[in-house]
């Protein structure tokens, strides 16, 4: 039903519902909240542009989160952002705590930890283009922006599908601290706080910290084997606010994270042979004694159960330094500069057939360094014309290893041994182990310019453009071919018969052109807005290449042209805020992996998809106590042209674009006395079926499901101290995160979604 609706809505009715974001998409938004009478819809202030303005007023299809916003939700990972945004979908091939963002049907199906995702993450202004690098990063915030569209024109880095947005709370000149505590099921211990402070008239400190310990979600009934999907870690951000003038501002943050835990399980999904293709039931066959293990078919487990033969832990280090200046060089005209410095690794390593057998298990590792620079000048005087100018420059130096090991624990030549000679009898990938690895380093500079004039009665016309070349090199690319013992035995890439250690590389450069331009109208505190852009999203190197130089491929750039509309409306006397938008993508070139039945992975290009969608965000207050808010997105996705796995895909819907996601909440103040105020909060979310492949196989589809959430608090009339007891997915609702088909090893790879939890939180501020 929705689809068909989607499918007959014409360009000038997408023109007229609603349109977003580029103008100040990209601009980092210093959320305050403006005191109203209490009944009224708070106003956010934004600077969008540099420049302080309210968010109604700026023409930018985005969702902002405040820091009371996520503490309600329990928002306390990256991942958990997709459930309040719309469509906004997270997939945690890499584990909840490293998603990969997929923002209206614009996503990354490659979970290989080289590639820098179509949704750019931001922590302060600073792109964090490798996994290596994100760590945690959800504690001391002052908001997340989620900007929905191309972004390019205003700084970092020039994406396709959008930008989410961290922004740490800054330094203030006044001494203040908070603390919290918390419990929950799974014997969770977490504890998050900061302590501000000023050093002298010029110079202000924050040191904030977070932490988190839980016991694993999936339980594991293999003897001596410790549950999995556990939390363990902690983050540490110390920030130093040096204002030497009325006229500069230097902002310093140095900021480091560890995550520990035993690693994300996976619930294997049999086939009709059984974990294990049936190879297991075979070799027991021909010799018990020697191979006394048969193929798995989960029988007898839990849905939240597995039998791994192995726990592994993840291991994510991250280093960051950022300094962010700002200087005013007259009235009109202000400098500013993002220099940043990102250090990072990463081990991930996975059972990843999670039974007891050794059908498969996969190990990732993952070095980065990345330097970026970002300088622009701000024009916001008091004229009509106002502009942005600025460049970019980013370095990526990635190291990525990974060890890809099949059925270690089969004597194939039944010689009573578990050694190199079973893969010279079975392989090249039964009874093996594939080792490939490579360093990758990349080279972004870009020119920008963002501009808007005021043309009187309400309008104003906007435009950008970038210009942004890249360059990458992928080099002492290797595989080996080695027993289950570790012994070498051949070299797959490049292929040297003679030399183990021969190594091969390859290379891009492309320079682009892209930017927007749009028109909007403000007229009594309600706004409209239409633009035209265009996305670019830089080439990618193949890192899933183990059997042959064949898979040795470069992702040409992916480009989505945008055509967006939409509206900002303040009704009912600044009771209900209703914001709009719809857009139309013309998607060409969407990279992604393409893993064929024989295990060979290529990464491709898909030719040619559209996407139509709109997105629709309330917030009512119809009492001072009451507060209701809601947002819709609707996805209508197609493939136009491509193939993968030699199918033609044409007529598929893309992966990860559900054709609704809904979220809801209602904040009440049950009880106010002089001693405090008892509130209630409950909130929810819905997800339509989507694929998670591009053939849209039913055996890799997600069905609709939704989330339900609870919160009960009290909190001191003097906002000192509160108590909160809080529950999310209530009704403890089983739903796949991610899944891929691995028919060669005859299973369906899942992660499914986090259990009911719940728990309780006390926290002080002084």
């Amino acid at each position: 039903m929705i689809r068909s609706r989607w499918m007959y809505l014409s360009p000038l009715g997408l023109i007229i519902a609603g349109i977003p974001t580029l103008a100040a998409a990209q601009d980092s938004a210093v959320a305050e909240s403006v005191p109203g009478d209490g009944g009224a819809v708070e106003d956010i202030v934004v600077t969008a542009q540099r420049r302080p303005e309210r968010l109604q007023d700026v023409p930018v299809s985005v969702t902002a989160l405040s820091a009371d916003m996520m503490t309600k939700q329990r928002i306390i990972n990256a991942g958990d952002i997709a459930n309040v945004v719309p469509n906004l979908q997270s997939v945690s091939t890499l584990g909840d705590t490293t998603p990969i963002f997929a923002l209206r049907g614009v996503s990354m199906s490659d979970y290989s930890l080289n590639q820098a995702s179509p949704v750019a993450t931001y922590y302060d202004e600073v792109y964090k283009g490798n996994f290596a690098l994100l760590g945690v990063a959800l504690y001391d915030l002052e908001r997340v922006e989620v900007l929905r569209g191309p972004q390019g024109t205003l700084y970092g880095k020039n994406t396709t599908g959008g930008a989410v947005n961290l922004i740490a709370a800054k330094p203030q000149f006044a001494t203040s601290g908070a603390l919290s505590v918390g419990y929950g099921n799974y014997d969770r211990i977490e504890s998050a706080g900061f302590v501000n402070t000023a050093l002298g008239e010029k110079l202000a400190a924050r040191l904030a910290f977070t932490f988190a310990r839980a016991d694993g979600t999936l339980t594991n009934l293999s003897p001596g084997q410790a549950d999995l999907d556990a939390a363990r870690e902690y983050g540490v951000r110390l920030s130093l606010r040096y204002e030497p003038s009325s006229d500069a501002e230097f902002i310093l943050r140095l900021s480091t994270s560890l995550q520990n835990p035993n690693n994300y399980g996976i619930i294997a999904e049999p086939g009709p042979l059984g974990i294990g293709g049936g190879v297991y039931a075979a070799f027991n066959a021909a010799d018990p004694v020697l191979n006394p293990l048969t193929d798995d078919f989960r029988s007898g487990l839990g849905r939240r159960e597995l039998t791994g033969d192995f726990t592994p832990k993840r291991r994510n280090r991250t280093y960051a330094a950022a300094l962010t200046s700002t200087i005013r060089l007259n009235d009109g005209l202000q400098l500013v500069s993002v220099s940043s410095w990102d250090r990072g690794t990463l081990l991930n390593e996975e059972d990843t057939d999670g039974s007891a057998l050794k059908a498969l298990s996969i190990l990732y590792r993952d070095r980065a360094t990345q330097v970026t620079q970002d300088l622009r000048l701000v024009g916001d005087g008091d004229g009509p014309f106002k502009y942005t100018f600025g460049g970019f420059f980013g370095y990526e130096k990635v190291f990525n290893a990974s060890d890809l090991l099949a059925y270690q624990d089969i004597d194939f030549n039944l010689d009573g041994a578990l050694d190199f000679n079973d893969c010279l009898t079975a392989g090249p990938l039964a009874g093996c182990q594939l080792k490939n690895s490579f360093t990758q380093k990349r080279w972004s500079w870009a020119a920008y310019a963002d501009t808007s004039y005021d043309l009187g009665g309400g309008f104003k016309l906007r435009g950008g453009l970038r210009y942004s070349y890249d360059r990458g090199r992928q080099y002492d690319i290797n595989s080996i071919l080695a027993g289950s013992d570790g012994v070498p035995l051949a070299n797959l890439i490049p292929g040297d018969p003679a030399n183990l250690d021969a190594t091969t590389s390859q290379r891009f450069r492309k320079g682009n052109v892209s930017g927007k331009i749009g028109i909007d109208w403000l007229r009594g505190g309600n706004l409209l807005y239409a633009s035209y852009s265009r996305g670019y999203r830089a080439s990618s190197f193949a890192s899933q290449a183990f059997f042959a130089p064949s898979e040795l491929t470069v992702a040409r750039p992916e480009k989505v042209d945008s055509l967006e509309a939409g509206f900002k409306l303040d009704l009912a006397g600044r009771r209900l805020r209703l914001n709009g938008s719809g857009f139309y993508y013309r998607y060409r070139d969407q990279q992604f992996i393409d893993v064929n039945p024989d295990g060979t992975q290529k990464l491709l290009n898909l030719p040619r998809s559209r996407i139509f969608g709109a997105e629709l965000e309330l917030v009512a207050k119809p009492a001072r106590t009451l507060s209701v808010s809601a947002s819709l997105g609707l996805l209508d996705s197609k493939i136009i042209e491509g193939v993968v796995q030699g199918q033609p895909v044409a007529g598929n819907r893309l992966a990860n674009a559900p054709a609704v996601s809904l979220s809801g909440a209602i904040d009440w103040d049950v009880l106010s006395s002089d001693a405090g105020t008892l509130s209630l909060r409950i909130d929810g979310n819905y997800v339509s079926r989507q694929e998670y492949d591009a053939l849209n196989s039913a055996s890799l589809t997600q069905g609709g499901y939704g989330l339900l959430g609870a919160r009960i608090a009290f909190r001191t009339a003097d906002d000192r101290f509160g108590i909160a007891v809080w529950g999310k997915n209530l009704t403890d609702r089983y739903y796949y995160t991610s899944r891929i088909a691995i028919s060669s090893i005859g299973f369906n790879y899942n992660h499914v979604g986090t259990p009911r939890t719940y728990g309780l939180t006390l926290d002080a501020k002084f």
